[in-house]
């Protein structure tokens, strides 16, 4: 378990939902009912750390999860992410103005059937506004009820010191995996602070299934590569929080079933050589 923001349990195996969305996290994957039958199941197998996005889709994502979870859990932390707009399959802009956080994070409001949402996080820094405009837009939404806690996305141990000057931080979502480990600077500020770091890519976007080193620990534990590669992450790191996404219940079963496998110390030290 992690406490998220000082006050929120939340087991370190979350769920995100960009892999409920269509090639370039735009339109829906498939059948609705396949969406709504995986994060439902998410739930009963004990996640309750939901990530998705005012983008995906846009706004498919977020509509999947309040149509297959609400009335949610008392337990289940949602958290969703603005400030980016796309507009094609591989078209988007970064907007931070503080209207258009307001707007956005207000509209993800209606669509997850919230009053007020747990995690709200910025999804890209916009190096057009300043950045105690965009932060201090989320706090006014924070001191009028309407998110819990700020999280930030895609940003570097500096621009992560600079914020917490300017407020509290409880998250940061940038790419960490077990290939691909740029950001330890930031993980071990996190570290320091207390701070949820969710990587996305958890799995390298799918190249770590294929990694020999992994397969050969997966082997001895039958267990799959990617379930290796997620559990190295949860014995990294005590903040590391992955939610891993797909669509398709099987495949949400292997990486939850992650969080039993167990790494010996020679193990770890191995994986940990690719890096």
């Amino acid at each position: 378990m992690f406490t998220l923001g000082g006050d929120l349990p939340v087991r370190r195996l979350g769920y995100g939902t960009a892999q409920l969305t269509g090639p370039g996290y735009w339109g829906p994957r498939g059948d609705a009912r396949d969406a709504v039958a995986v994060l439902r199941r998410a739930v009963e197998r004990g996640v309750n750390l939901i990530d998705t996005a005012d983008n995906y889709g846009p706004s498919v994502a977020e509509e999947l999860v309040a149509e297959a979870l609400h009335p949610y859990p008392e337990d289940l932390v949602i958290a969703t992410k603005g400030g980016v707009v796309r507009t094609g399959d591989s078209a988007w802009h970064v907007d931070g103005r503080p209207e258009q956080l307001r707007a956005m994070c207000e509209a993800s409001l209606r669509r997850l059937r919230l009053e007020r949402i747990d995690l709200y996080q910025l999804h890209r820094l916009d190096p057009a506004v300043p950045m105690a405009e965009q932060l201090g837009a989320l706090d006014e939404l924070r001191e009028e009820g309407k998110i819990r806690h700020l999280g930030l996305d895609t940003v570097s141990a500096e621009q992560l010191a600079s914020a917490t000057e300017l407020t509290s931080v409880a998250s940061v979502q940038n790419r960490y995996n077990l290939a691909d480990r740029a950001s330890e600077p930031l993980l071990e500020l996190c570290e320091e602070r207390g701070i949820a770091f969710l990587p996305w890519f958890p799995l390298g976007n799918g190249a770590l299934t294929g990694d020999p080193e992994c397969a050969r620990t997966a082997a001895a534990h039958d267990a799959t590569p990617g379930q290796v590669a997620m559990a190295w992450l949860l014995h990294r790191s005590p903040v590391l929080c992955p939610t891993p996404g797909t669509g398709t219940l099987a495949h949400l079963e292997e990486n939850l079933d992650a969080s039993r496998l167990s790494l010996g110390a020679a193990e770890l030290s191995r994986l940990s050589a690719l890096g």
